[in-house]
């Protein structure tokens, strides 16, 4: 019986070494990209990465399959492409599928791990809206889902701008009382007056008769009265960073006074004049942007529980810039209204 030889040994060794080198390179890898998905939201950003510098207009999916750039969508069409992931009495939560052109990689990113924009609506007959924030110590860094299981909520998402020491920029009202200053150059707003929510330009306080209940200031108001403001496409980046392709959170509010909020998902990144052109065609009265960018987290409730999002990392205590810990002082929350008790008479 012939033996191996030993260089027939050694490369048959070395084949094994190898293959058990790939192996674990391979492991190393899933747990690294699942570790960033965890905690990084790494499959979104690979997505917004590739996107951030294209010059070509988001495009939607409509219910017959077909994508069209948002200017050119109709709202029978926006309609249709929204896909129901969730819905009870008065909430309703769907999304949009989306995609950008931005060269080879961004093909394969949106083709690998695809792009949407959420749209969660609300009737205020049904749920109460309120901001929510850490009350001792007042304004402490908190997160979407900290904010949903502490106030018992359906639904909450960052309000206000941050200064760089984590304080909330813009007024704050919290039951009846101000509890955060103004913040004169923001345009918009979120406000409870006779337990009803609004939501767009700051002029709407003065349309509103009442004091404020709940509230926060926002930025930019975008629309009143299904008009988009001039700026929006016009000077995008006199004010604010409107042409910058990002994470985007519109609220706003119909006729009817439903509540809508459009907001990024995974991959779904979007300028100021694209979320706003979704708003109107989805028939919203008036809105205002809400902090989004790297800030951008909200939670929804469902029946098979909370489902997160947030932009890049909530849980680590990081320091270095691309992954520090994003924390927000203040939230909208969104909680379903206690039944009414009907009194039965006593019989006599």
């Amino acid at each position: 019986m012939m033996r191996a030889s030993p260089v027939k040994k050694k490369a048959a060794k070395s084949k094994g070494c190898l293959k058990t080198l790939l192996l674990l390179l391979l492991a190393a890898f899933l747990l690294l990209w699942l570790g960033g998905v965890a905690f990084f939201n790494v499959d979104s950003n690979v997505v917004a990465l590739t996107v951030r510098d294209s010059k070509q207009p988001l495009l939607i999916q409509s219910g017959r399959g077909v994508w069209k750039a948002a200017p050119q969508i109709t709202a029978a069409e926006i309609s249709q492409g929204l896909i129901e992931r969730h819905s009870e009495l008065g909430m309703r939560w769907s999304t949009l599928k989306v995609r950008r052109e931005g060269g080879a990689l961004a093909k394969v990113a949106h083709q690998i791990l695809g792009a949407e924009v959420h749209v969660i609506t609300f009737a205020p007959e049904h749920f109460e809206f309120m901001t929510s924030f850490e009350k001792q110590p007042k304004f402490a860094g908190t997160t979407a889902a900290a904010r949903m299981e502490a106030d018992n909520l359906w639904f909450s998402i960052t309000a206000n701008f941050r200064d760089p020491k984590g304080k909330p920029l813009g007024w704050v009202w919290h039951e009846g009382v101000l509890v955060n200053g103004a913040f004169p150059e923001w345009s918009g707003c979120f406000f409870v007056k006779a337990g009803r929510p609004y939501f767009g330009p700051k002029s709407l306080l003065d349309d509103v008769p009442g004091p404020i209940e709940e509230g926060t200031q926002g930025y930019p108001s975008v629309m009143k009265n299904h008009t988009t403001f001039s700026y929006v496409s016009m000077k995008p980046d006199q004010f604010f960073d409107g042409s910058k392709i990002s994470y985007r959170s519109l609220a706003g509010m119909k006729k009817d006074g439903s509540v809508i909020f459009i907001v990024s998902g995974d991959g779904g990144v979007m300028n100021v004049a694209e979320v706003t052109e979704i708003a109107r065609k989805l028939e919203v009265q008036h809105a205002t942007l809400l902090d989004g960018g790297r800030a951008l987290q909200y939670s929804i409730r469902t029946e098979d529980g909370p489902w997160h999002f947030a932009a890049l990392n909530t849980l680590l205590k990081l320091r270095y810039r691309w992954f520090e810990q994003q924390l927000s002082p203040v939230f909208i929350g969104v909680r379903r209204r206690a039944p009414n008790i009907i009194r039965v008479p006593l019989a006599p």
